[in-house]
């Protein structure tokens, strides 16, 4: 039994339980004293050059053996449950990512965010919970989050205190450091299954219908352009990757993203990643810049991560310039919404198009919204599908092909509702029978209710 077990079993706990709060806090201060000591007593003795012929399980042997031995020597008292986590936080600390490890390893973990040393919550089925999990001060922390970003060629100080970059694994972390963080380093890692999320995963958790893919499916086949919208955290770059696994496998893809994340299982697949300015403040590679070069290598679809800015203006025109079956995602909290930053963003490429001239562009670029979003109890499901059918004077016309209708919130907060179609026969329907895609008309049977 653990120290900290022993304290949580003792009558202290049941008289005083912040006596026992405050022996829990001097446990893990000594804790985190004793690994740090124990990491640079380590760092001493080893030698690099060696350990660099030797693989990571060879080393994990060596750092065990090492740290056992520097315990008798040290005649450090730990009982064998402490003397194994004490191996596996060094041995964390030294290979991986240090305290963040047994979180990365947890597939519930769907968010880790860090908030200056102490404090290290997690996101597990849509609700944020504090963990134990801490680092020893400020400093330990900005090493782990510079060993996070070298590993993908960038770089984080005051000269430059705001940084994205992605995991081995394809997570995606945000660090932002002080002068900008006012208590110290903030770091939020957006965790990436390594094993995406297949269809039957989402209609299990109930996220969309039977029909709803039926229809997404034929989307794919027939080349038709979609825009997915949605706030932060809402599963846009999760249903952008459902979505690119219903594209044929003979076609060439481009991928562009601020930070590489998306998992295409097709042959045929050309990633891009936008680059920051260096030190000098030279050499940024934009996401516009990245669309631009994608049109002369020969694309089949392009794929762009997240359209934040000018390069919206840069991505209509590909999509009307014979690239169709093209996907894209961008913030915003209803389809309508969506289009008006798009338009909103086309003008910050300084086209000098008027308002009707841009609609246009955005219409005859765009043919579906798909809009997702995370409901109050974490759920995350597509509440609504629309097609985009034309102009109507000034107007860009719309019409909802599939929605979610919240009916209430249940006892425990789980939400409840239903989705249904509206009954409305869309006008893409032709142009998947021409793709073959079998999507039969009564899919679109708004009597039909899914729970």
């Amino acid at each position: 039994m653990t120290l900290r077990e022993r304290l949580a079993t003792t009558e202290v706990a049941q008289v005083a339980p912040a006596a026992v709060t405050a022996l829990s806090d001097a446990f893990n201060q000594a804790y985190q004293d004793l690994k740090k000591s124990m990491h640079q007593m380590i760092l001493d003795r080893i030698d690099l050059e060696r350990l660099k012929r030797l693989t990571a399980e060879q080393f994990k042997h060596e750092l065990a053996l090492l740290i056992q031995r520097i315990i008798e020597e040290e005649r450090i008292v730990l009982n064998q449950s402490e003397r194994h986590n004490l191996v596996l936080d060094i041995q964390h600390e030294m290979l991986g990512f240090g305290p963040l490890e047994p979180l990365l390893a947890d597939p519930t973990v769907s968010d880790i965010l860090v908030n200056t040393f102490s404090k290290v919550y997690v996101e597990r089925r849509g609700r944020l919970e504090l963990t134990e999990v801490s680092f020893h001060d400020n400093a330990h922390l900005m090493k782990i989050i510079e060993k996070i970003v070298s590993r993908v060629g960038r770089r984080v100080d005051e000269s430059s205190p705001m940084v994205d970059a992605r995991l081995p694994d394809g997570s995606r972390v945000n660090a932002i450091i002080p002068p900008l963080a006012v208590d110290g380093p903030i770091l939020s890692i957006r965790r990436f299954s390594v094993q995406p999320l297949t269809v039957q995963n989402l209609l299990d958790y109930k996220s969309l219908t039977p029909p709803m893919v039926q229809v997404l499916q034929g989307l794919g086949m027939a080349k038709i352009n979609i825009l997915i919208s949605g706030g932060t955290g809402s599963g846009k770059t999760t249903l952008l990757n459902l979505l690119s696994g219903f594209i044929p496998a003979n076609e060439r893809i481009v991928t562009i993203e601020d930070a590489a994340e998306l998992q295409l299982r097709q042959p045929h697949v050309v990633r891009l990643e936008t680059r920051p300015a260096n030190i000098e403040g030279k050499g940024e590679v934009t996401q516009r810049a990245l669309v631009r070069n994608a049109l002369r290598m020969r694309p089949d679809r392009i794929i762009l991560g997240e359209v934040r800015g000018p390069e919206a203006m840069d991505m209509l025109q590909a999509m009307n310039t014979g690239h169709e079956g093209s996907l894209a995602t961008i913030h915003s909290n209803a389809p309508r919404d969506a289009l008006a930053r798009l338009e909103n963003m086309v003008g910050m490429a300084g086209a000098n198009l008027t308002a009707h001239a841009t609609r246009q562009q955005i219409c005859s670029a765009i043919t579906v919204v798909v809009q997702v979003t995370r409901l109050t109890d974490g759920a995350r499901k597509i509440v609504s599908l629309q097609e985009i059918t034309g102009m109507e004077g000034d107007i860009i016309a719309m019409q909802e092909i599939f929605r979610f209708e919240q009916t209430g919130v249940a006892a425990d907060g789980r939400v409840l509702g239903h989705f249904r179609a509206s009954g409305v026969r869309p006008r893409f329907a032709d142009r998947l029978r021409l793709f073959g895609a079998q999507v039969a008309d009564t899919v679109y049977d708004p009597d039909r209710v899914f729970e």
